[in-house]
């Protein structure tokens, strides 16, 4: 393409995402093709000859747009949302243009100190602990998502329980490394385990209470046992908000054991991190003080578009231990000075994305005010749709709802609720998914997509009462 071409052809798509988000709400939130409908409608093989631009555009339209599944929708309350706000959109726009590759300061060193301030500022406004920021022995670094974020804490952790220097002597002949996180944390925990060698055998399960948060005295009753048969606790990952129930761990009295045991304590507070960005809300953090790593998303409830992982570390000496191999050909003046800081180093890829950008252009286009005032309208439509289900005396409101997620049940039981769910979903106007609390299928409704008004959540609501009297 030409420039000029481009201009034109950067209108034309500009105009497409600006009119599907004007006409999203019209649409099935859902994806209503069978398996293999997309694959089906598209040709075998590459074309031969560049096709017009107006050709992929309309099948833009006609074939991808109904395999999707509309994340940006009002009535979207399955899982947990994904921003996707017009300035995060833009900021991508602008990082694919310049096409940078920030593995090294050098490489565009406005890559490296962007991330680096943008941090500091989220850090500042999540009033997360001094030892987080960059002008400290700590500092935060953005991942791709905070399944990789937990496994390169477990690096770190790994690495400092073995006192190595890269762990070049491996696992095989050393003792054995655990990890521990309550029955109901993330499953990318033990993924994270087998990928750093210390296998699924390596995590320690540990009771919740009635909240379906972790019991600390269980805890430490674990690592007390595992200590004692001449095990080494690794890391305890703490969780502020399941993904199951948004649950809170008690991160103050688990920090106090990490500190008695010597144990590496990550935080993860992948969505409800977030709400932290409320000084009313700051509560969550309790505790953080003794965290040596914390992760929170802002892709998923802070208008960023994926992907976009926040990730703090008490010591940034622990992330250059783990993952710092440099070949002559990444060997500069700047980086041999120290005075810089290659964020290479600080992950598995060697290869990184300029993703501060999205950060930079959502904090200063909405402002914090702005955030905050998204972050409270869903706080507030959270307890009204918590309220509707408590008012109507077949549903139970069956766990704490302290951000945005509210997990409730049909007395009726398993089967209902499975039908209530599905015939929702397939009506198009809402989508919405399920967890097991208890041994019992639980229906989980979040709310956080930037468009979501109360008129929908009362709609949902209104769907969700209609299947219940029709089953």
């Amino acid at each position: 393409m030409t420039p000029e071409e481009f201009r034109r052809r950067g209108k034309d798509v500009i105009d497409w995402i600006a009119d599907y988000w004007e006409r999203v709400e019209g649409l099935p939130v859902r994806a209503q093709v069978e398996p293999g409908w997309i694959r089906a409608h598209l040709p075998e093989r590459a074309p031969e000859s560049g096709e017009p631009f107006e050709a992929i555009l309309r099948d833009l339209d006609e074939v991808i747009l109904p395999g999707i599944t509309h994340w940006q929708h009002p009535g979207f309350h399955a899982y947990f949302n994904s921003g996707g706000s017009a300035p995060s959109v833009l900021a991508e726009l602008v990082t694919a243009g310049l096409g940078v590759q920030g593995m090294l300061w050098i490489t565009s060193p406005a890559a490296t100190e962007l991330e680096m301030v943008v941090l500091d500022w989220l850090a500042h406004l999540l009033a997360l602990p001094a030892h987080f920021r960059s002008d400290g022995s700590g500092g935060g670094v953005i991942q791709d998502s905070a399944s990789s974020s937990t496994l390169v804490a477990i690096i770190a952790a790994r690495e400092r329980a073995l006192g190595g220097d890269g762990n070049t002597r491996g696992l095989a002949h050393g003792p054995r490394l655990l990890a521990y996180s309550s029955t109901q944390a993330h499953s990318s925990i033990e993924k994270g385990l087998r990928a750093a060698g210390l296998g699924s055998e390596g995590l320690r399960s540990i009771p919740v209470d009635d909240a379906y948060a972790l019991d600390p005295t269980a805890l430490r009753a674990a690592i007390a046992a595992d200590t004692a048969r001449g095990d080494v606790p690794t890391i305890v990952v703490a969780n502020v908000g399941t993904t199951s129930s948004t649950a809170i761990d008690p991160v103050g009295r688990i920090g106090e054991i990490c500190a008695e045991f010597g144990v590496w304590l990550h935080v993860d507070a992948a969505l409800a991190g977030t709400a932290a960005i409320l000084p009313e809300m700051q509560w969550l953090h309790d505790g953080l003080e003794y965290a040596d790593s914390y992760v929170m998303n802002p892709h998923k409830w802070m208008l960023t578009n994926m992907d976009c992982s926040a990730l703090w570390v008490r010591e940034k000496a622990d992330m250059q231990r783990a993952f710092s191999i440099t070949p002559e050909y990444l060997r500069t003046a700047s980086s041999e000075s120290g005075s810089v800081i290659d964020y290479r180093d600080w992950q598995l890829p060697l290869g990184r994305r300029f993703r501060a950008l999205k950060l930079w252009f959502i904090l200063r286009s909405f402002g914090a005010e702005g955030v905050r005032a998204i972050i409270r309208e869903h706080l507030r439509l959270t307890g009204l749709f918590a309220d509707l289900v408590e008012a109507h005396p077949e549903f139970d409101v069956v766990a704490p709802h302290p951000v945005n997620l509210v997990c409730f049940r049909h007395v009726g039981g398993d089967a209902v609720n499975r039908h209530i769910m599905e015939t929702v979903n397939e009506s198009g106007e809402a989508f919405f998914t399920h967890t097991v609390l208890e041994g019992k299928l639980t229906l989980r409704l979040a709310i956080g997509a930037e468009r979501t008004e109360e008129r929908h959540v009362r709609r949902v609501w209104d769907l969700i009462v209609a299947a219940a009297d029709a089953r």
